[in-house]
Parts: structure tokens; C-alpha cells; sequence
């Protein structure tokens, strides 16, 4: 990247790591320094919570409105009926209206930490939902006004569409009308609210494009696209997943101490990248942290924790986790912010056995799981290794909570209630 950008929205982009790639650098620049701009990034309502894959999106949002610009998030109530068949080996589940709308409701709760919806300022956010326009269509006169404009051979040459082609996968064309709704939500935000720019992660590229050259076609009108890296972690995994499952942001599917406890587990080779694109702390203490050695970077791993956990969900909950992480791990106690699985004395009855309590605190996805944790001498029972799977559980153990622990870095509480 030799281009030396004016504004400082891309240079904030380049310096820390967010930009792969823009369809006009220069033009996009120029654009930027001329005034306040509107730029949006589409979410689709697939789950009742945005996971930390999409935490560098809504970053980008966060950084286009430090930056002076208005951010849009738009939530996909209308594209989510048809689902995204971007680099995707099969077609979604199809979700009813009333679904898509609670899981809107679940997503909504993330963004306003993060961007400011409420102030008076001319760069205030907006967040729309798509269904506005899309639920309504004429379809011939959609087909007449809109689908007029695209090339089928085109379409088929984007990436995200033939590498499942050659695989011989199955396309159905209700996916294949996903990427004409998209671009047709930057013709109608360009028309609407003056909207310039398009963000999203770099397997969008190919429907940003597509709206970009519908709004040229249609509306004769310069607009731009830029897209962030597809991140993995430095051993190769896809960011957002974790060893038991997806890390949620939203407090109640994912909470604020394993959420911390994510970014503390960071590998050392990640922390300043990670640093740099989670958080806001300069950029070149961002590199001097991810630079430390040996035991100093588990320092920089609780910075980065800290600082991430106090973005989503509040300085007083970073604290909370770390003062549990460090009274679990440095001092071998239990930690009062620990994951709690509370059983009731109806559940339990004559006992249940030490495997479904396991399971049932999400320290194992299966009994099967369970098991094979406990023969691999990785399930601990109050710090002290747990060796029989066939251990009950009554309501007399558990006249003060106990300790469940898997391996080293994963612990619950188990509870009477």
C-alpha cells in the first residue's frame, strides 16, 4: 500500500491493519476530506447475537465516526430471508419473520457500546433495517428496473459464488438473488441518505462491487467500497470461534468473564495485531506490547482483555473478570464471576452424574466429551482431579458450590438454587 491517504479515517484504517483492499483510494480519500460522509455495513439477523468475527466491523464503524463521519449499521431484516451464500459450502436455514426480528433485537444491544446513536451531532448513527425497502418490492418491476442491470456471466465469475460452483455445490437461485438485493440496499441508501461508502470483511467484495455498479448505472452517482481481512488467528483458526463454540457478544450467551477470558487465552504471536484492531491505545504501544517476551506478554494479553471487555461491556465487568481470572489462576480460589451453572433440587433427585453436570455447564459439548475429558485427566472437581465418571451428584454436595474445571483455563461454579 503506497498511497498516502489525507484523511483520517483511511490512514487510521491503514496504520492499524483494517484495510485489504478499496475500489478508489484516491477518490475515496478525496471524498473524506470534503466533509462529513455516511458509510454503512450490513449485518443479517442469522443469530440472536453478532459474534466476535464481526467485533473488526463494528471497529471500522466505531473509527468512521471518531473520524467525523456518520456510521449506518444495517440490520438485514429483509436480505436475512434469503441468506448470504457467500464462501459457504450449503444453503442457510431459512428463519421465519418473527425469528429474524428477535434476533434483530438481540444485535441491536451490542452496537450501542460501541457507536453513538443518541447525541445531536451531524455524524449522530443510524441504524435501518433493509426489510424497509426490500419487503415490499414489485417483483416484475424489480426484475424490469433492477435485475436489468446485471450480467449472470459476471455474476458467476465472482469468487465467493464459483468456488462453490466448482465444488459442485448447489446454488439455488433463491441464494443467487442475495447478492442483487444487497447492491440494490446501496442504491436505495445512496438515494435515501446520501450513503458513499460500503464497508464489510473481504468476502464481500464481489456484492459491494455489484452495488456500486448498480448505483452508477441507475443513479449516475460515485460511491466507493473498502473491505477488512477475512482474520484467523496466527495458528490458523477462524477468529470468533473458540474451543467450546462461538464467542458471543452479547452478555447472555457469552459472558463478560469468558468473553475476557477469550482475549486472555490470545496467543502470543496475536496480541499486537489484536491490539491494534480491538482497541484504541496508540499504535505504538500497541507494537511495543505485542513485542514483550515471555512471561511480560501475559500482561499485555490482560491489557488487551481489559481493554476489549471495557469497550463491550463496561470498565467495572473488565475489572470483575480480571480480579476472578487472577483469584482462580494465582491463587487457586473460585472466583466470584465464574460461569455458575445453579441446579435445583428437583433436577437433581437421587443424584445426577458428574458427566451431565459437566455437560450442562458447558464445559463439554457431549456425555461422550465429558468422558473422555475426565480419562484424559483433564476434569478437575475443586481443583483436584476428577477420575470417576461415574460420580453423583446430590443435593448434599452441593451445600456450598463447588468448582468444575477442564483443562487449565476453563472453570465453572455449580450451584444449589
Amino acid at each position: 500500500m503506497t498511497y498516502h491517504p489525507k484523511s483520517d479515517f483511511i490512514a487510521t484504517m491503514i496504520e492499524r491493519g483494517f484495510l485489504a483492499d478499496c475500489t478508489d483510494y484516491q477518490g475515496l480519500d478525496e471524498a473524506l476530506i470534503s466533509g462529513c460522509k455516511p458509510a454503512y455495513i450490513g449485518f443479517d439477523a442469522t443469530a440472536k447475537s453478532l459474534h466476535v468475527g464481526s467485533l473488526i466491523q463494528i471497529m471500522m464503524l466505531r473509527w468512521f465516526q471518531k473520524t467525523g463521519h456518520q456510521p449506518i449499521t444495517l440490520m438485514g431484516g429483509g436480505t436475512t430471508k434469503v441468506g448470504d451464500p457467500s464462501f459457504r459450502a450449503d444453503e442457510r436455514p431459512l428463519l421465519g419473520p418473527k425469528q429474524i426480528d428477535e434476533n434483530i433485537a438481540g444485535i441491536k444491544k451490542v452496537f450501542s457500546a460501541f457507536i453513538d446513536y443518541d447525541s445531536d451531532a451531524e455524524n449522530k448513527a443510524l441504524m435501518l433495517n433493509n426489510a424497509e425497502w426490500l419487503d415490499d418490492l414489485n417483483y416484475l418491476d424489480f426484475l424490469r428496473d433492477i435485475g436489468r442491470h446485471f450480467s449472470v456471466n459476471r455474476m458467476l465469475s465472482f469468487e465467493s459464488v464459483k468456488s462453490r460452483l466448482d465444488r459442485e455445490q448447489s446454488l439455488s437461485f433463491l441464494e443467487f438473488n442475495y447478492m442483487i438485493l444487497q447492491a440494490y440496499d446501496f442504491l436505495e441508501l445512496n438515494r435515501r441518505y446520501g450513503c458513499v461508502l460500503q464497508m464489510g470483511g473481504s468476502d464481500q467484495w464481489g456484492n459491494i462491487v455489484n452495488g456500486i455498479d448498480l448505483t452508477r448505472r441507475v443513479l449516475d452517482h460515485e460511491i466507493f467500497g473498502l473491505t477488512s481481512p477475512l482474520l484467523t488467528t496466527s495458528d490458523g483458526k477462524k477468529m470468533g470461534k473458540s474451543q467450546d463454540g462461538a464467542v458471543w457478544l452479547n452478555a447472555e450467551m457469552r459472558s463478560p468473564y469468558e468473553f475476557w477470558q477469550f482475549w486472555r487465552n490470545t496467543t502470543d504471536a496475536d496480541v499486537g495485531r489484536f491490539l491494534k484492531l480491538y482497541t484504541e491505545m496508540p499504535v505504538d504501544e500497541c507494537e511495543r506490547l505485542g513485542g514483550l517476551q515471555g512471561s511480560e506478554i501475559n500482561e499485555a494479553k490482560i491489557r488487551l482483555a481489559n481493554e476489549i471487555t471495557t469497550l463491550l461491556h463496561g470498565a467495572e465487568a473488565a475489572a470483575k473478570a480480571e480480579a476472578t481470572a487472577r483469584e482462580v489462576f494465582e491463587k487457586g480460589g473460585v472466583g466470584g464471576d465464574l460461569p455458575t451453572l445453579t441446579l435445583s433440587a428437583d433436577e437433581l433427585g437421587d443424584g445426577m452424574s458428574i458427566v451431565q453436570v459437566i455437560v450442562k455447564s458447558g464445559l463439554a459439548k457431549s456425555g461422550k466429551e465429558a468422558k473422555r475429558l475426565i480419562a484424559e485427566n483433564g476434569a478437575k472437581l475443586d481443583d483436584a482431579p476428577l477420575t470417576d465418571a461415574g460420580l453423583m451428584i446430590d443435593a448434599g454436595a452441593l451445600s456450598s458450590p463447588i468448582k468444575l474445571s477442564a483443562g487449565k483455563k476453563r472453570h465453572a461454579l455449580v450451584q444449589l438454587g
